[in-house]
């Protein structure tokens, strides 16, 4: 079984870094995050300090208590028991005010930079150009906007604070220490390298095993995951029995890993107790016999010992503190990889107010993909479509039709030659007025999980009632969203689950109705409908182009025979051009072998 099941793993998502200065100082990118802030961050770190200097305070005035106690007023500076007593009772509520503002403030700095820096994210997120999404994969970058994000939001809200709060009280206290006995001290550091060496290792080897707890259950949720979002195959294969063993196969090594983690953890803490507890028995046996000889007073001996306890609980602290550190790092990194991403150029002063009419030309255009630069996918195009024509592009799959639609677009930057609309370069138009110029009903509709309306209004945000439910009648959307109890208020569901495909599809040429462009694409916009919708839409569609300037990507054979002029591509190149009439009485041509086939859908898309 375990050869069955093991060969699919999961990525690790918790990336250490070892911290250096180079890496710390790539961080600086944040800090642009925190400076708005920067009052609060002092203010934070102002109390970060009265905070730990209070809680520095309070092992000394316990061991005055002590010796009032013992009535030594030798060495308690006259203090009485009430005195001492009332000192420590406002030391701890001047400590719980400090500790009380530190974490507020730190949060309320962490909280608002991090909203910064999500939105900073979603909006570079936004603007990247499409080949990045072909080289990173949507749930890889949703991992960079929760994990990796709130991993920064721990350092900045609790980590930072508490490594700051670690290394004062070690040096601090180590300080007090020496000038309330250096001879118990000497004799402590004596035992600490003990404790802190074993400590290391120890934990080290804990952290590791945790780690591997932690993958491997992630792994469980993997399988989870792709089980749940591929139901249908599943349930079509039978191989509900598979998945469930295969989940249970993997929750049994989950289990098997936990048990050996929380065995060495258990012996860990118990090696850790006694080394700790059989540290202090050894200081309090030298400190008993320094306070026999007359030394030290017994007030300082507990103050000692008290102090040892701070300082051993900040050392263990530390390792922990490093650690989440060293995995901020590895966060910050990748993030500050997307920050740094070169963005899609939107030059809002570029020919603003030119009015497109529709009059696109392809010249000497050749391409290829940045993840693939060695294989032309368009090679030396060329062509005129005038405004008004409609224009349908056929070819077998892979002939570079809808990257002709991507580079026409701008979604991807072409290698040589150049592409004009209106005899325009299309790198002189701006992103945003070139692409609100183009409508485009695609092939497969992801409509997104809010109400009929919302979506339809996508075409145009600005759209009145009446201009949302006229576009939804002319594309004969109408005729189901009548009949629905909750009319245009229906939630779609997540990515239109809730409509068939005929219904997404009508509601995408609504929205592109309502967009009202110049320019329109259809890429088999009518392949998820019925013969009896397809009429319907197709009467729209005709309206829809009338007048404007429309590329047909696969369309059904009836509207590719009434295109102005046909395409035929093969291998990135126009092979074939004309009417229907024209290309069908050419003998062995690419295109009759494709109407013989009466199958354009299948061999064109």
């Amino acid at each position: 079984m375990a050869n069955k099941f093991e060969n699919r793993k999961v990525v690790d998502s918790v990336d250490k870094k070892k911290i250096t200065f180079e890496r710390l100082s790539a961080t600086k990118v944040f800090w642009k995050f925190i400076k708005p802030h920067r009052f609060l961050f002092v203010a934070g770190l102002v109390f970060l300090v009265l905070s730990s200097g209070t809680m520095l305070i309070f092992p000394y005035f316990m061991g005055k208590l002590v010796d009032s106690a013992l009535l030594i007023s030798s060495n308690n500076q006259g203090f009485s028991i009430n005195q001492v007593s009332l000192i420590l009772l406002v030391v701890l509520i001047f400590q719980s005010i400090f500790s009380f503002l530190r974490i507020y403030f730190f949060t309320k700095i962490s909280e608002s930079a991090v909203a910064d820096i999500r939105s900073s994210l979603f909006n570079k997120l936004l603007k990247l150009p499409m080949y990045f999404y072909e080289k990173n994969r949507v749930g890889e970058l949703n991992s960079r906007m929760s994990s990796d994000v709130s991993q920064i939001a721990d350092v900045l809200s609790f980590t930072l604070a508490e490594f700051f709060r670690g290394i004062s009280v070690l040096i601090v206290g180590s300080i007090i220490l020496l000038f309330t006995s250096t001879k118990l001290t000497l004799f402590m550091l004596l035992t600490f390298p003990i404790i802190i060496i074993s400590a290391i290792i120890f934990g080290k080897y804990i952290r590791k095993q945790s780690k591997n707890t932690q993958d491997l259950l992630a792994n469980s949720n993997i399988i989870v995951e792709e089980s749940l979002q591929n139901i249908a195959t599943i349930k079509s294969f039978t191989n509900e029995n598979y998945e469930s063993e295969r989940y249970s196969f993997s929750m049994q090594k989950v289990v098997q890993s936990a048990l050996k983690t929380a065995k060495n953890r258990g012996f860990f803490i118990s090696f850790v107790i006694f080394t700790v507890f059989g540290g202090i028995v050894l200081v309090m046996w030298y400190g008993a016999n320094l306070v026999k000889q007359g030394q030290i007073s017994v007030g300082d001996l507990t103050s000692f010992i008290l102090y040892t306890s701070f300082i051993g609980a900040s050392v263990a602290g530390l390792g922990d503190i490093y650690s989440q550190l060293q995995k901020t790092v590895g966060a910050s990194e990748r993030i500050r990889e997307i920050l740094e991403e070169k963005t899609e150029l939107f030059d809002s002063n570029k020919n603003i107010n030119h009015t497109i009419k529709g009059n696109i030309s392809f010249e000497n255009v050749s391409f290829s993909y940045p993840s693939r630069k060695d294989v032309e996918v368009i090679k030396n195009i060329n062509f005129n479509i005038q405004s008004g024509q409609k224009i349908a592009l056929v070819g077998k799959s892979g002939a570079g039709k809808s990257t002709i639609v991507q580079l026409l677009m701008r979604f991807h930057t072409i290698n040589q030659g150049q592409i004009l609309i209106d005899n325009i370069p299309i790198s002189d138009l701006d992103l945003h007025i070139l692409r609100s110029k183009i409508g485009i009903v695609p092939q497969e509709i992801l409509l997104f999980g809010g109400t009929i309306r919302e979506n339809i209004a996508y075409g145009n945000t600005l759209a009145s009632e009446l201009e949302i439910f006229e576009a939804a009648r002319l594309a004969y959307a109408n005729e189901f969203i009548e009949k629905l109890p909750e009319g245009m208020d229906t939630l779609v569901g997540e990515r239109g689950i809730k409509l068939s495909g005929g219904q997404r599809q009508r509601i995408a040429i609504a929205r592109a109705i309502l967009k009202n462009p110049p320019i329109l694409v259809l890429d088999e916009a009518t392949s998820a409908l019925d013969s009896n919708s397809e009429k319907m839409v197709q009467s729209a569609l005709q309206n829809l182009m009338k007048n404007r300037t429309t590329l047909i990507i696969a369309h059904r054979l009836s509207t590719v025979q009434d295109a102005d002029a046909i395409f035929v591509l093969k291998d990135g190149q126009i092979s074939e051009k004309g009417t229907h009439n024209d290309l069908i009485s050419i003998k062995e041509s690419l295109y009759l072998e494709l109407y013989n086939n009466q199958d354009l859908y299948t061999i064109i898309t």
